[in-house]
């Protein structure tokens, strides 16, 4: 198994139950809205952040990756890649284990910032498509 995969597998299998999604909110055309309901469906415990805060599939939103008040495995990042990096300094501070860059969310110093902090770091890739396929 490739590096990739094995860092994919341990994320979905082992990091951890608590995704932090930036970026989903209540908007049903967006994809972070469909991904969560997928992340849910297999187990994931989903909590929003997005500056509204709002409640999105039963789980109380919080306005920034700070503001939430107990620990967060995985941040799934659905924000442009001109943004995501900040998102990933975010995830560092706040002790996360690992980092999910959404498909076309794209910033190579983020990843080695992420990496070099010890996280798990995955990029241009969907956990919606991902998770199905471990069998």
């Amino acid at each position: 198994m490739d590096a990739e995969a094995e860092t994919i597998r341990r994320i979905l299998t082992s990091a951890g139950d608590t995704w932090a999604v930036v970026g989903l909110s209540n908007n049903e055309s967006r994809a972070a809205y469909g991904v969560a309901r997928v992340l849910q469906r297999f187990g994931k415990r989903v909590v929003p952040v997005h500056p509204k805060a709002e409640t999105v599939h039963g789980e109380q939103g919080y306005a920034s990756l700070a503001e939430i008040p107990f620990p967060v495995d995985v941040v799934d990042v659905f924000v442009n890649s001109a943004l995501a990096g900040k998102v990933a300094d975010e995830a560092v501070a706040i002790g996360a284990k690992a980092v999910w860059f959404q498909l076309d969310v794209i910033d190579v110093e983020a990843y080695a910032r992420t990496r070099e902090a010890g996280l798990d770091m995955v990029m241009d890739r969907c956990p919606a498509i991902e998770i199905p396929l471990l069998g």
